[in-house]
């Protein structure tokens, strides 16, 4: 029997029963709602002018409040959640937002399509840094600063009551595009809005919580409409009950892949089985010998634990999408997906991680890149699925890692990889030990480099060792040429980013980072 879709949204629950499974929640505001201040631009995630905040509960306890590309999520994934708009910063005696009041008094926008989506993705970051909320303690000045990986407000780990930097402000608006303004204007507003006194009326977070809480479903949420179906299932073996009756049927996580066969190929998806409602699949367990990240976890929280273990990882998890792709999209599901580009594969697969498959009742354990046999074909039944990864830990021998990732796109922020390169050895000495080099866009699928490994095993971690190594990525790669780089342009950026790898891990001299990268902006000096 059909449930209605159950969510809070402008003061109130929402039931839905007439909409399409794969109705997006952009279309629900604008056309249903008629909350139109949410614009929509690309229909694919880039842009963020229909950037939304989702909040949801936590498994871990409290709210999870999360920007989301709301042109790409389908209706049926907010049961049980709150969403936000524009809108809804508007203040009960009419004034604004002290994130609209700042954009507006630092010029920060012009035609004004973007900037709403602006506007959400900031007010995202001003309740992260506790400057709205039930725990806010109003204007603080900047802490002393830490480890940038570190949980909690990105740089410090203090997202309680600490305003956030100029390049923190940037990495939260990574996800929104603007055309006219110039972004300089815009990061000010960033700035401007924990200087302003806080609103008058805050969310209630206490109160959200127990309203969301009167949302909760014990068993599988099924909607249908139209002869199409959505499940969310509670618990994993619910999950493997379903796909063992219906093995057709379409797993969806963050909808940051299948959202695009909607909005640009006009597909139609009658047979969906949502996983983010699944407590277990969105849990990351730390043991001594490994990181076991579940399939549901967003590829933000993944990356931010694999980045405490691993900071070599840091700038490809800033560099990973956007952070509202981010926000939606599972390191699951980008495993599962398996695109030759796909980012978070060469680097798993570089570090030895492992994949755990399920299917009925049977689990079982494979290393990463044995999964991808060809282009778009996966070692997985057609009932089975993804239900954690897990990564080694950096203890024992693993202790004298050298690893790095790196990515070349044509722009910084929010690309497709033309190529993601990393290299990951254990240094005993001037001795290589267990090389792992793998890339993305190179092959049909994330591939390793075995006729390079095979040069540097055992060998002096020496400049001619490099070098010959570069010559059998050759021998490891034939790239296609496409839209984003030519064969010869990938083979010879693979090798001099083997190359770049030796500068910065040689054992006379090592090479900063700093040293090789090209110089930006810093955006906390410019003005």
């Amino acid at each position: 029997m059909s449930q209605p879709i159950r969510f809070y949204h402008r003061n109130a629950i929402r039931e839905v029963s007439d909409a399409p499974v794969t109705r997006t929640v952009l279309q629900y505001l604008r056309e249903d709602a008629h909350c139109t201040g949410t614009k929509e631009g690309c229909a694919e995630g880039d842009c963020g002018a229909c950037t939304v905040v989702v909040a949801e509960r936590d498994p871990a306890g409290g709210l999870r409040f999360s920007a989301v590309n709301a042109c790409i999520q389908f209706l049926p994934t907010l049961d049980g959640k709150a969403l936000f708009t524009v809108e809804d910063l508007r203040q009960p005696d009419g004034s604004l937002h002290p994130v609209q009041q700042a954009m507006v008094e630092c010029h920060g926008t012009q035609c004004g399509f973007c900037t709403p989506g602006f506007v959400m993705s900031m007010w995202a970051l001003y309740r992260k840094h506790g400057a709205e909320g039930a725990a806010a303690l109003g204007h603080v000045p900047p802490c002393a600063g830490g480890d940038i990986a570190t949980e909690g407000a990105e740089g410090h780990g203090c997202a309680a009551h600490c305003p956030p930097s100029r390049q923190e402000i940037a990495d939260a608006l990574t996800g929104n595009l603007c055309r006219c303004t110039g972004y300089r204007p815009i990061i000010d507003a960033g700035e401007r809005m924990f200087e302003l006194p806080r609103p008058g009326a805050p969310i209630d977070v206490a109160a959200l919580d127990r309203t969301l809480a009167t949302l909760l479903r014990d068993e599988t949420f099924h909607y249908e409409h139209g002869g199409a179906a959505f499940n969310a299932p509670q618990t994993v073996e619910a999950l493997a009950a379903l796909k063992a009756e219906r093995p057709a049927a379409r797993l969806l996580a963050g909808s940051t892949d299948v959202g695009l066969w909607v909005t640009k190929q006009m597909r139609a998806l009658d047979d969906i089985v949502y996983v983010g409602r699944i407590a277990e699949l969105q849990r990351i367990t730390t043991t001594g010998e490994w990181i076991e990240i579940g399939a549901g976890v967003t590829v933000e929280r993944g990356y931010a634990e694999l980045a405490r273990h691993y900071p070599e990882l840091t700038e490809m998890w800033k560099r990973f999408a956007s952070l509202p792709i981010r926000n939606a999209g599972t390191l699951g599901g980008n495993v599962a997906n398996g695109s030759p580009i796909g980012d978070s594969m060469p680097g798993l697969i570089a570090l030895g991680a492992r994949v755990v498959l399920r299917g009925g009742e049977i689990e079982r354990e494979l290393a990463l890149e044995d999964l991808y046999l060809a282009y778009q074909k996966k070692d997985m039944a057609e009932h089975e699925f993804v239900l954690a990864l897990k990564v080694p830990t950096r203890t024992g021998a693993r202790a004298a890692l050298q690893f790095r990732t790196y990515k070349l796109s044509k722009r910084f922020d929010s690309d497709i990889s033309a190529v993601c390169a990393a290299f990951a050895f254990i240094a005993e000495g001037d001795t290589i030990r267990s090389p792992r080099i793998a890339f993305g866009g190179m092959a049909a699928t994330p591939k390793r480099a075995t006729h390079a490994e095979a040069v540097l095993a055992d060998a002096n971690w020496h400049e001619a060792t490099a070098q010959a190594a570069m010559q059998a990525l050759a021998r490891d790669y034939a790239p296609l040429s496409d839209m984003r780089a030519t064969h010869e342009y990938r083979l010879q950026t693979a090798q001099n980013l083997l190359y770049r790898f030796w500068l910065e891990t040689r054992a006379n001299d090592p090479l900063p980072p700093e040293a090789l990268n090209v110089r930006m902006v810093d955006l906390e000096t410019s003005a």
